[in-house]
């Protein structure tokens, strides 16, 4: 029977302690990538109560086993001297003096909600506290009592308690402040620093005296915590990366979240951004974003979601930086790289920079002006945005689309069709975040070896089904982009102390979003600048706004290498006409010998040299170039291809006939080049004749809606046809 009773009792026992002690709601925390506080939000109970910490201050940990458990170390949970010293003390006076609750009595007590104190629930606290001993260790009961013990108000805990009275982290607290949260719990709404300040400086002091007597601190350690002021109240908490903050918090409510953010290249950072926001004010450019993505690790080291936070507008806490924008030109490094690695391309070959109208869609260059041809590589630099769609209408838009997807840009949700060739310049929105590491994965990528990936877990996932493979095809891409004038005009080239990154800019369509990405071996940069409800700016440009940003944040950072030249097996050698920037053919007499990426061989041979040395152009882009570039023809070497050529629209396109501000209406522009600059040209329209030009080739027409052939034909007979459809309703 006995023993029966003893086993029930035993089974009580190791059942009488919940699984979960604590069932609390917690604040959220963000920390930085070295444990440091960056923002904090409220548990929903009120109370700044941190996620549990799995370790103590060891100061406070021998400040609070002097004070509350001294023992603490040596007894099951119940310190069977302090319980005969109390139970004497209470008798002598008659009432209670002395509870003899030991650390793991009073966590006990804690759990179940500081209950009525009675002989019963006494009783049942010593119980607990035995079996809480069997489930943890010390450390873990001590770390446990110092998470969840109360320091006054609505502060819980001993991190929530050092940021909120002393303003930093519970791992840097000096003697004097370890003391004073030692002694707070004992009585936290009485005494706490926003109430009786002079007691509870006293039962610091008379801690800090037993400290020194029993040799735990030195005599110059125990006056030096002495003079230390007890705090005046409660501190404000720190509040760096409000937006992301903001952001992680919501996503996970209650927890400690840690990050890469390196909190005073952070703090650096909102001050810089601070500055630019409020001289952009003036210009009418409210919002600012900014990252610093770590290309080794991957990971934000700094991140500014919105400057200017304290503005009580609704855009203030949006987390710019992580919400798509239109992308503007910022894509065009990605396009260009992967139509070098394709073999589509060379690094310079000559593009088609014409009026194009492509199914309507009649993309135009920033300044409105047209090249005629242009080196790949100057498309690039130069942001031409005409080069850039007929490059995507060559690489394919469904395999570009897929190609963005692949560098994990998450905000593309449209089927790529309803992207078109827009895709390229703004017509998809980007998230700066995600640009910013797909970029960072390219400068990483080019400067690690295959082998490096391969025997490296976290760089092979990083790397899974990343759409790259020619590091020479990256190379010339930064190297493009490390040509570009900065946006003070300065030739920095020559200057030394401005180090070299490969950038580019961008701004969307009706100025609403600025861009700007700067790469470096070791960084990547990322701006915005914009209206977060979305409203233009007339002012607002990549390069005029963004990139002074930009490069002011570089300047924050420690000075790194520039990239390397590709290493040997990572590139072909293959000779290149210096004119058009094509594999040499045997009519091309000036050529360059390049490290060219390895399918660079596939790319077409030089199209423009014929047989007798001359270099000819199709006929749209020779007329552009002579306009911009009369000099290059001052020695005959060029000519056209063929007699006559249409320079807008193109075969195929269609077009519109929009209204006058009088209510006319209007005509479409059709403009041809003629190699020979006497020629006399006849219009017809279907079979109508609609007059004849000289010296400069152009006719305004206002055809009606539906499907046309217009036809030229100069004085010696040669003719070209252009077939072109009028969209139905805009002749009305």
């Amino acid at each position: 029977m006995a023993a029966g009773v003893a086993a029930v009792l035993f089974v009580l026992w190791l059942c009488c302690l919940p699984r979960d002690l604590f069932p609390d709601c917690y604040s959220s925390c963000v920390l930085d990538r070295n444990g440091e506080l960056l923002g904090a939000r409220i548990a929903a109970d009120g109370q700044w109560r941190f996620p549990p910490c799995d370790s103590v201050n060891w100061k406070y940990a021998a400040a609070v086993t002097e004070f509350e458990d001294r023992r603490f170390r040596y007894h099951p949970g119940v310190d069977p001297l302090a319980a005969g010293r109390a139970l004497v003390q209470n008798i002598r006076n008659s009432r209670t003096v002395s509870g003899a609750s030991t650390i793991s009595m009073q966590l006990i007590r804690l759990s179940r909600g500081n209950r009525k104190r009675n002989i019963g629930e006494k009783v049942l606290e010593c119980i607990m506290a035995t079996r809480l001993e069997l489930r943890y260790s010390k450390d873990e009961i001590l770390a446990l009592y110092a998470s969840h013990a109360p320091f006054g108000g609505n502060v819980v805990g001993i991190d929530a308690a050092s940021w909120r009275y002393f303003g930093h982290s519970s791992g840097e607290l000096s003697w004097g402040e370890a003391a004073t949260l030692a002694v707070l719990p004992n009585s936290p709404s009485s005494i706490h620093p926003g109430r009786n300040r002079d007691r509870l400086l006293a039962k610091r002091n008379a801690l800090l005296l037993r400290l020194r007597d029993k040799g735990t601190i030195s005599e110059e350690d125990y006056e030096l915590a002495c003079c230390e002021a007890v705090a005046e109240g409660t501190r404000e908490l720190p509040e760096l990366a409000a937006q992301y903050v903001e952001r992680m918090c919501n996503s996970h409510p209650g927890e400690r979240i840690s990050s890469g953010i390196e909190l005073q290249l952070q703090r650096q950072l909102e001050e810089l951004c601070d500055r630019h926001c409020r001289e952009f004010a003036a210009e009418g450019i409210e919002d600012l974003a900014a990252v610093i993505i770590d290309v080794h690790s991957g990971e934000v080291v700094a991140r500014v979601g919105n400057s200017d936070r304290q503005r009580s507008r609704n855009g203030a806490m949006v987390d710019i930086s992580a919400s798509p924008r239109s992308s503007g030109s910022i894509l065009k490094p990605l396009l260009y790289t992967a139509a070098l690695q394709d073999g589509q391309i060379l690094p310079n070959t000559l593009l088609k920079d014409t009026p194009v109208n492509i199914d309507g869609f009649k993309p135009r260059n920033f300044d409105r002006s047209y090249s005629g041809a242009v080196p790949a590589s100057e498309a690039l630099a130069r942001s031409l945005n005409v080069p850039f769609v007929g490059l995507l209408r060559d690489y394919g838009v469904e395999r570009f689309d897929e190609l963005l997807r692949r560098c994990k840009l998450s905000s593309l949700k449209r089927k790529a069709s309803d992207y078109g060739l827009s895709l390229i310049l703004g017509g998809a929105e980007v998230r700066l975040d995600e640009l910013c590491r797909a970029y960072a994965d390219l400068a990483l990528y080019y400067c690690l070896d295959d082998e490096s990936i391969r025997n490296d877990a976290v760089l092979k996932e990083r790397f899974r089904d990343f759409p790259f493979f020619d590091r020479t095809a990256v190379w010339h891409c930064l190297e493009a982009l490390s040509t570009v004038n900065r946006p003070d005009e300065m030739d920095w080239r020559r200057i030394s102390s401005v180090r070299k990154i490969a950038w580019k800019t961008g701004t969307s369509w009706g100025y609403r979003d600025a861009w700007a990405i700067g790469i470096s071996p070791d960084y990547v940069v990322g701006v915005w600048a914009g209206n977060a409800d979305g409203h233009s700016a007339p002012g607002i440009s990549g390069a005029r706004t963004a990139g002074p940003v930009m490069f002011g944040i570089f300047s924050l950072l420690p000075r790194g290498s520039s990239f390397p030249e590709p290493r040997y097996g990572d590139y072909v050698v293959a000779e290149v006409c210096r004119n058009s920037g094509m594999l040499k053919t045997p009519y091309c007499e000036s050529c360059d010998s390049l490290k060219l990426p390895l399918n660079a061989l596939r790319s077409r041979p030089c199209a423009y040299h014929k047989s007798d040395g001359s270099f000819v152009l199709p006929p749209a882009m020779d007329w552009y170039m002579r306009r911009r570039h009369p000099e290059a023809y001052s020695s005959g070497r060029r000519d056209t291809d063929g007699d006559m050529e249409f320079i807008y629209p193109e075969n195929g396109s269609v077009l519109s006939v929009t209204r006058q501000m009088d209510g006319s209406r209007g005509g479409i522009v059709f403009r041809l080049a003629h190699k020979n600059p006497d020629a006399v040209i006849y219009w017809h329209l279907d079979q109508d004749y609609m007059g004849c030009t000289t010296l400069i080739h152009t006719m305004t027409l206002c055809p009606d809606a539906g499907r046309h052939v217009l036809t030229v034909t100069d004085q010696e007979g040669n003719s070209r046809s252009l077939d072109f459809t009028v969209q139905k309703g805009s002749s009305d």
